[in-house]
């Protein structure tokens, strides 16, 4: 999936436009490579599209322990989404992600995470 088709359907399941889904879409990936490790954020590399990939920078040297309300805090404070448009649209990330074909690339990365952060990807 390239990165174009991921904001579209970002932007559908949200209910967002295609700009606040771009930026969306690399907020997620950015706050979630504070929270992998080199190893993974390199496997996810890998996987994502050009410039999708871009975003997965680590911002830290060591992995930064924080819940799940803190993520969607970060989220929120990066794209000035409020906190029902950021819950919907991290989900809809998640899910897009999930679904893009990037193999167990993105289990192994939700692994890395807190439990509660299962609860945003749906179920479907």
């Amino acid at each position: 999936m390239e990165a174009e088709e991921i904001f579209r359907t970002v932007a559908n399941r949200a209910n967002l436009s295609r700009e606040e889904a771009a930026d969306l879409t690399r907020a997620v990936l950015l706050t979630v490579a504070d929270r992998l490790s080199r190893g993974e954020i390199r496997e996810l590399r890998l996987r994502l599209p050009a410039p999708l990939d871009e975003s997965l920078s680590p911002s830290r040297r060591t992995v930064d322990k924080f819940g799940l309300d803190e993520f969607l805090r970060r989220i929120s404070g990066r794209t000035g989404l409020n906190a029902a448009e950021t819950s919907r649209g991290v989900s809809a990330v998640l899910t897009v992600l999930r679904d893009a074909n990037i193999g167990n690339t993105f289990d192994h990365a939700m692994s890395q995470l807190p439990s509660e952060f299962r609860q945003l990807v749906w179920q479907e």
